[in-house]
């Protein structure tokens, strides 16, 4: 019922929507003497907040200077990638499915193209999946990461940005443990809750004072029609939306006072900005309710991976089981999301894994937005990932690349100065005894 009062709300509003647009233009239209009475950009400035604080917004583009295919598509996520194939090295970015869409990490995008071959994965919002394209848990979800690994591999470096962490590392887990030959050759984890009990924050306290009965009934709600996932049962995006909100209540509202100032001031540049912000910022996609509560009970109530006892499809998750699969963790220090020491859990539990192929950055001074994002990533926190998986990165041949390559024909040291030159080499020497 409350999916269906949300939409009614939104079409109600619809006439007044398309009023507000009309007296916006007609007090900034120059040919229009209302555009030169009193107060006229106060009016437009009304006029614009009130119709972008009642509708809905639409799933934004990448708008990345590069050509975008589908490399990879089942019904409830699709692989783009970006570029034609080239001879760079692969790099899978694993966006978040907890309400925001793929392109909120643009930027992140970005700051590889030059370097990589870019692929990311594109979540489908559930209320469009109609309910004859069966369940979506995150046993599925994992099922889905083996299955890209499989599919771009070899030779595929991993970056998983907050709440695929999880299901990332458990495929991880699992190919390791079948010793699949196509496992990525590097995962990185960026702000991802891999055991919650470290540092909790406000996120990771709500499920530990809530039943998951608690979740089943104030967060689930099945599609109304005339969606096609009518009748699916989810988490909408739009409740999902209230509680990002709800966590920054006096910054949003002093973001919007901000553009209409800056609209009634003919501050054209920050307004630009603020729109362009929200209109990710807003857009929300729903989730399955099937994902939704096993990940709160799975990762927030229950700690499984961190307590050794994660199953998938009745196999454990051991994360001892991964051996060639290096791994980074980086973590914010002001990230209110995900608490200093969750993601770096993951180095301690992959006890067989030498320590050689584990990395931990701490990014100062950074939230949970600046770790993927923004200025601060791209200076300080790519160029890291970048070094680090191209330390990691052997052929299945067992050839090293080329920078390593030249980097062992250039100094006779190199094997002492350059541990992860050893590491690869050793590897290459494995698989040639396994050959």
């Amino acid at each position: 019922m409350l999916y269906l009062m949300r939409d009614a709300y939104d079409l109600m509003l619809t006439p007044a929507r398309v009023a507000a647009g009309a007296t916006k233009q007609a007090f900034e239209n120059p040919f229009s003497p209302f555009a030169y009475t009193p107060n006229h950009r106060a009016v437009v400035a009304s006029c614009e907040l009130f119709e972008r604080g009642t509708r809905s917004y639409a799933k934004p583009a990448f708008g990345l200077p590069t050509s975008e295919r589908v490399v990879w598509e089942r019904p409830f996520c699709r692989v783009i990638a970006f570029g034609e194939p080239s001879t760079k090295p692969k790099m899978l970015i694993v966006a978040p499915m907890s309400g925001h869409y793929a392109t909120l990490l643009r930027g992140t995008v970005a700051a590889f193209l030059d370097t990589h071959q870019v692929f990311i994965t594109d979540w489908a919002d559930a209320k469009l999946v109609p309910p004859s394209a069966g369940r979506f848990d995150l046993d599925d979800y994992i099922d889905y990461c083996v299955a890209m690994f499989d599919a771009l591999g070899p030779d595929l470096h991993v970056m998983a940005v907050c709440q695929p962490s999880v299901p990332v590392l458990a495929a991880i887990a699992r190919m390791e443990a079948e010793d699949h030959p196509l496992v990525p050759q590097s995962a990185v984890l960026i702000g991802g809750p891999i055991d919650t009990q470290r540092s909790p924050t406000a996120v990771n306290k709500l499920p530990q004072e809530r039943s998951i009965d608690w979740f089943r009934q104030h967060c689930i709600h099945p599609v109304p029609w005339p969606h096609a996932g009518y009748g699916r049962k989810v988490y909408p995006g739009f409740l999902q939306l209230a509680g990002f909100i709800s966590m920054n209540l006096n910054r949003h509202q002093s973001a919007h006072w901000d553009m209409f100032n800056h609209l009634v001031q003919g501050d054209g540049d920050s307004a630009a900005k603020h729109r362009e912000f929200y209109d990710e910022y807003l857009a929300v996609m729903d989730l399955t309710a099937e994902f939704y509560l096993q990940t709160i009970e799975t990762v927030f109530i229950d700690h499984a991976m961190a307590r050794g006892v994660m199953r998938h499809r009745d196999e454990p998750v051991d994360l001892g089981a991964i051996r060639r699969c290096a791994l980074m963790a980086i973590e914010g220090e002001k990230d209110d999301i995900t608490g200093i020491g969750q993601t770096r859990a993951a180095l301690d539990l992959a006890t067989n894994l030498s320590a050689e192929k584990k990395v931990y950055h701490l990014q100062m001074g950074a939230g949970h937005y600046g770790i993927f994002n923004g200025s601060r990533f791209r200076a300080e926190i790519a160029p890291k990932i970048a070094a680090f998986m191209q330390q990691n990165a052997t052929s299945l041949s067992g050839e090293l690349p080329s920078g390593l390559a030249d980097l062992t024909a250039s100094s006779p040291d190199a094997m002492q100065a350059e541990p992860f030159v050893a590491g690869a080499l050793r590897e290459r020497s494995s698989r040639a005894e396994q050959r």
